[in-house]
C-alpha cells in the first residue's frame, strides 16, 4: 500500500517533502507527484494563479495519472489545502482506496456521492478559525462526508494559521504541526494495519 500526498498552492515545498520523509521513516510508500511542473511560490495569489492557469480538470487529470499505476494495491490519499482537496476527490471515487488524510483543507462533495471503497477512513486536521475553511463550510462538508460513506476524524487547532504544518510559512505553529502530526502517522499506521489485515484473510 502506498501513499499519494498532494502539495498545497504555494506547489512542492520542501515541506512537503519533509512530510513525504517523515511517512517513509515509519516504512510506507510515498509518491509525491509535482502538479505545478516545478513551480514554487511564496503567497497564496501566485499560487491561485497558477491554479487558475491550469485550471481544476487538468490539475484533477494530473493527479489521475498520478494515481494510476498505483490503485489496484490500494492508496491512502493525502494532501495539503488544495492538496486535500484533490486528495478527497479521489480517494470517493477509487474502489481500491484505503483512507484519506486532509491536512488543511477539504472538497465540496456532490450530492448522492457515495464512497466506491464503501466505508473510507477520513481524517481533518484544521485550524480554527481557518478563513478557507469557515465553521459553516465543514459543518456541511462533516454531514455531505458522513452521507458518503466516511468514517470521519476531525483535529482543530485554535490560534494556528491556515497552512500550520510548514516551517516556512509565516502560518506555521509548532506545537499544531507536531500534534497533527502525531495523530496522523497513528491514522496512516492504523490504515496500514486494516489494509494488511484484509489481505491476509
Amino acid at each position: 500500500m502506498a501513499i499519494l500526498l498532494f502539495h498545497s498552492t504555494y506547489g512542492l515545498r520542501p515541506a512537503v517533502q519533509v512530510a513525504a520523509e517523515r511517512l517513509r521513516a515509519a516504512g510506507h510508500e510515498v509518491v509525491v507527484p509535482d502538479l505545478f511542473g516545478g513551480l514554487v511560490v511564496d503567497t497564496v495569489e501566485d499560487g491561485r494563479a497558477i491554479r487558475d492557469e491550469l485550471g481544476v480538470d487538468e490539475l484533477l487529470a494530473r493527479a489521475v495519472r498520478a494515481a494510476a499505476p498505483h490503485l489496484e494495491s490500494g492508496l491512502v490519499y493525502a494532501g495539503f489545502s488544495l492538496g486535500a482537496a484533490l486528495a478527497q476527490n479521489l480517494a470517493l471515487a477509487d474502489e481500491n482506496a484505503r483512507g484519506l488524510l486532509l491536512m488543511h483543507g477539504t472538497s465540496d462533495i456532490a450530492d448522492g456521492t457515495r464512497a466506491a471503497s464503501g466505508e473510507l477512513p477520513v481524517q481533518l486536521h484544521v485550524a480554527d478559525p481557518d478563513p478557507f475553511e469557515p465553521h459553516d463550510w465543514q459543518t456541511a462538508w462533516y454531514l455531505q462526508m458522513q452521507r458518503a460513506g466516511g468514517d470521519i476524524e476531525v483535529y482543530r487547532y485554535p490560534g494556528a494559521g491556515h497552512l500550520f504544518t510548514d516551517d516556512g510559512l509565516a502560518d506555521y505553529d509548532a506545537e499544531s504541526a507536531e500534534s497533527a502530526w502525531r495523530l496522523a502517522m497513528e491514522f496512516v499506521a492504523e490504515t496500514s494495519g486494516r489494509a494488511d489485515s484484509a489481505a491476509a484473510r
